[in-house]
Protein backbone atom coordinates (compact mmCIF):
# COMPACT_ATOMS: atom_id res chain seq x y z
CA UNK A 1 0.00 0.00 0.00
CA UNK A 2 1.39 3.47 -0.96
CA UNK A 3 2.21 6.11 1.89
CA UNK A 4 -0.17 8.35 3.05
CA UNK A 5 1.52 11.05 1.39
CA UNK A 6 1.49 9.53 -1.87
CA UNK A 7 -2.41 10.07 -1.71
CA UNK A 8 -4.70 12.86 -2.19
CA UNK A 9 -6.38 14.43 0.43
CA UNK A 10 -9.61 13.26 -0.81
CA UNK A 11 -8.87 9.36 -1.03
CA UNK A 12 -7.69 9.91 2.72
CA UNK A 13 -10.75 10.80 3.60
CA UNK A 14 -12.63 8.31 1.55
CA UNK A 15 -10.28 5.42 4.07
CA UNK A 16 -10.88 6.85 7.09
CA UNK A 17 -14.85 7.18 6.36
CA UNK A 18 -15.14 3.73 5.52
CA UNK A 19 -15.43 4.31 2.03
CA UNK A 20 -14.02 1.39 -0.24
CA UNK A 21 -10.21 1.72 -1.31
CA UNK A 22 -9.70 2.63 -5.13
CA UNK A 23 -6.71 0.36 -5.01
CA UNK A 24 -9.14 -2.73 -4.21
CA UNK A 25 -12.50 -2.26 -5.50
CA UNK A 26 -15.45 -4.03 -3.46
CA UNK A 27 -13.18 -4.65 -0.47
CA UNK A 28 -12.94 -2.92 2.36
CA UNK A 29 -9.99 -0.24 2.99
CA UNK A 30 -7.12 -1.52 4.20
CA UNK A 31 -5.24 -0.03 7.10
CA UNK A 32 -1.84 0.97 7.62
CA UNK A 33 -1.07 2.05 10.93
CA UNK A 34 2.76 3.06 10.71
CA UNK A 35 2.33 5.09 7.94
CA UNK A 36 -0.59 6.74 8.23
CA UNK A 37 -1.30 7.17 11.90
CA UNK A 38 2.17 8.95 12.24
CA UNK A 39 1.86 11.10 8.92
CA UNK A 40 -1.93 12.23 9.84
CA UNK A 41 -2.26 12.01 13.68
CA UNK A 42 -5.86 13.55 13.62
CA UNK A 43 -7.22 10.34 12.05
CA UNK A 44 -5.77 8.51 14.36
CA UNK A 45 -7.34 10.72 17.00
CA UNK A 46 -10.89 10.15 15.21
CA UNK A 47 -10.83 6.81 15.03
CA UNK A 48 -9.88 5.86 18.60
CA UNK A 49 -11.79 8.36 19.97
CA UNK A 50 -14.69 6.06 21.24
CA UNK A 51 -12.02 3.78 22.21
CA UNK A 52 -10.43 5.90 24.88
CA UNK A 53 -13.40 5.92 27.18
CA UNK A 54 -13.32 2.42 27.84
CA UNK A 55 -8.81 2.10 28.03
CA UNK A 56 -9.61 3.28 32.12
CA UNK A 57 -11.25 0.09 32.50
CA UNK A 58 -10.04 -3.27 33.29
CA UNK A 59 -12.38 -6.37 32.87
CA UNK A 60 -12.02 -9.01 35.90
CA UNK A 61 -13.92 -12.81 35.07
CA UNK A 62 -14.35 -14.97 38.09
CA UNK A 63 -11.84 -17.46 37.01
CA UNK A 64 -9.32 -15.02 37.62
CA UNK A 65 -9.85 -15.13 41.73
CA UNK A 66 -10.90 -18.94 41.22
CA UNK A 67 -8.75 -21.36 43.50
CA UNK A 68 -9.97 -24.27 41.54
CA UNK A 69 -8.72 -23.20 38.42
CA UNK A 70 -5.04 -23.74 37.30
CA UNK A 71 -3.04 -20.74 35.72
CA UNK A 72 -3.72 -22.65 32.24
CA UNK A 73 -7.77 -22.06 32.92
CA UNK A 74 -7.10 -18.71 33.81
CA UNK A 75 -6.37 -18.04 37.43
CA UNK A 76 -4.32 -15.02 37.76
CA UNK A 77 -3.35 -14.77 41.09
CA UNK A 78 -1.66 -17.21 44.13
CA UNK A 79 -3.78 -20.42 44.69
CA UNK A 80 -3.26 -19.35 48.82
CA UNK A 81 -5.28 -16.09 47.56
CA UNK A 82 -7.63 -17.28 45.49
CA UNK A 83 -11.62 -17.88 46.55
CA UNK A 84 -13.69 -20.94 45.88
CA UNK A 85 -15.55 -20.27 42.45
CA UNK A 86 -16.51 -16.61 43.09
CA UNK A 87 -19.19 -15.05 40.92
CA UNK A 88 -19.01 -11.83 39.11
CA UNK A 89 -21.57 -10.35 41.58
CA UNK A 90 -19.61 -11.22 44.33
CA UNK A 91 -16.78 -9.20 42.28
CA UNK A 92 -18.80 -6.76 41.73
CA UNK A 93 -20.20 -5.64 45.87
CA UNK A 94 -16.90 -5.53 46.91
CA UNK A 95 -15.37 -3.30 44.31
CA UNK A 96 -18.17 -1.03 44.61
CA UNK A 97 -18.38 -1.20 48.50
CA UNK A 98 -14.55 0.39 48.53
CA UNK A 99 -15.54 2.91 46.10
CA UNK A 100 -14.59 2.22 42.66
CA UNK A 101 -16.56 2.66 39.86
CA UNK A 102 -17.89 -0.54 38.43
CA UNK A 103 -20.46 -1.87 35.93
CA UNK A 104 -21.22 -6.00 35.72
CA UNK A 105 -21.95 -7.52 32.13
CA UNK A 106 -23.93 -10.36 32.92
CA UNK A 107 -23.91 -12.28 29.45
CA UNK A 108 -19.87 -12.23 28.97
CA UNK A 109 -17.90 -15.44 29.51
CA UNK A 110 -14.63 -16.24 29.72
CA UNK A 111 -13.48 -17.62 26.67
CA UNK A 112 -11.64 -20.32 28.42
CA UNK A 113 -14.14 -21.01 30.73
CA UNK A 114 -15.86 -24.57 29.13
CA UNK A 115 -18.83 -24.32 31.48
CA UNK A 116 -21.79 -22.42 30.56
CA UNK A 117 -23.46 -22.40 33.36
CA UNK A 118 -24.89 -18.92 34.82
CA UNK A 119 -22.87 -19.26 37.76
CA UNK A 120 -19.51 -18.62 35.60
CA UNK A 121 -21.26 -16.12 33.70
CA UNK A 122 -19.85 -12.49 33.85
CA UNK A 123 -17.39 -9.59 33.34
CA UNK A 124 -16.70 -7.01 35.83
CA UNK A 125 -15.24 -3.67 34.55
CA UNK A 126 -13.52 -1.96 37.01
CA UNK A 127 -12.23 1.27 36.76
CA UNK A 128 -8.82 2.31 37.64
CA UNK A 129 -7.81 5.64 36.30
CA UNK A 130 -9.87 8.66 35.83
CA UNK A 131 -9.89 10.51 32.00
CA UNK A 132 -6.95 12.43 33.05
CA UNK A 133 -4.85 9.40 33.33
CA UNK A 134 -4.49 9.73 37.48
CA UNK A 135 -5.95 6.81 39.83
CA UNK A 136 -9.56 7.08 41.24
CA UNK A 137 -8.04 5.11 44.35
CA UNK A 138 -4.12 5.64 45.24
CA UNK A 139 -4.65 2.18 47.35
CA UNK A 140 -5.14 0.40 43.73
CA UNK A 141 -2.70 1.00 41.52
CA UNK A 142 -2.90 -2.05 39.25
CA UNK A 143 -5.78 -4.73 38.07
CA UNK A 144 -3.54 -7.00 40.44
CA UNK A 145 -4.30 -5.44 43.80
CA UNK A 146 -7.88 -4.85 42.63
CA UNK A 147 -8.02 -8.84 41.77
CA UNK A 148 -5.79 -9.59 45.41
CA UNK A 149 -8.49 -7.18 47.28
CA UNK A 150 -12.08 -8.59 45.85
CA UNK A 151 -10.39 -12.15 46.61
CA UNK A 152 -9.45 -11.57 50.75
CA UNK A 153 -12.68 -10.03 50.63
CA UNK A 154 -15.15 -11.87 48.72
CA UNK A 155 -14.86 -14.88 51.63
CA UNK A 156 -16.09 -11.82 54.50
CA UNK A 157 -19.19 -11.38 52.50
CA UNK A 158 -22.69 -12.08 54.30
CA UNK A 159 -23.77 -14.47 51.35
CA UNK A 160 -20.64 -16.15 52.21
CA UNK A 161 -20.78 -16.36 55.88
CA UNK A 162 -24.58 -17.48 56.17
CA UNK A 163 -23.74 -20.01 53.71
CA UNK A 164 -21.21 -21.37 56.19
CA UNK A 165 -23.07 -20.90 59.14
CA UNK A 166 -26.17 -22.34 58.53
CA UNK A 167 -24.38 -25.38 57.25
CA UNK A 168 -22.60 -26.02 60.20
CA UNK A 169 -26.06 -25.45 62.65
CA UNK A 170 -27.93 -27.91 60.30
CA UNK A 171 -25.55 -30.76 61.10
CA UNK A 172 -25.44 -30.07 64.49
CA UNK A 173 -29.54 -30.18 65.12
CA UNK A 174 -28.92 -33.12 62.69
CA UNK A 175 -26.22 -34.74 65.10
CA UNK A 176 -28.96 -34.11 68.13
CA UNK A 177 -31.72 -35.09 66.40
CA UNK A 178 -31.26 -39.02 66.34
CA UNK A 179 -32.81 -39.42 69.89
CA UNK A 180 -35.75 -41.42 68.90
CA UNK A 181 -37.04 -44.33 69.90
CA UNK A 182 -35.42 -47.83 68.31
CA UNK A 183 -36.41 -51.59 68.28
CA UNK A 184 -34.37 -54.16 70.18
CA UNK A 185 -32.52 -56.17 68.42
CA UNK A 186 -32.95 -60.12 69.27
Amino acid sequence: MACAAARSPADQDSLWNGLADPARPGRAPRVSLAADFCENPAAATRLFAGLLKFLPFICIYPAYLNNKKTIAEGRRIPISKAVENPTATEIQDVCSAVGLNVFLEKNKMYSREWNRDVQYRGRVRVQLKQEDGSLCLVQFPSRKSVMLYAAEMIPKLKTRTQKAGGADQSLQQGEGSKKGKGKKKK
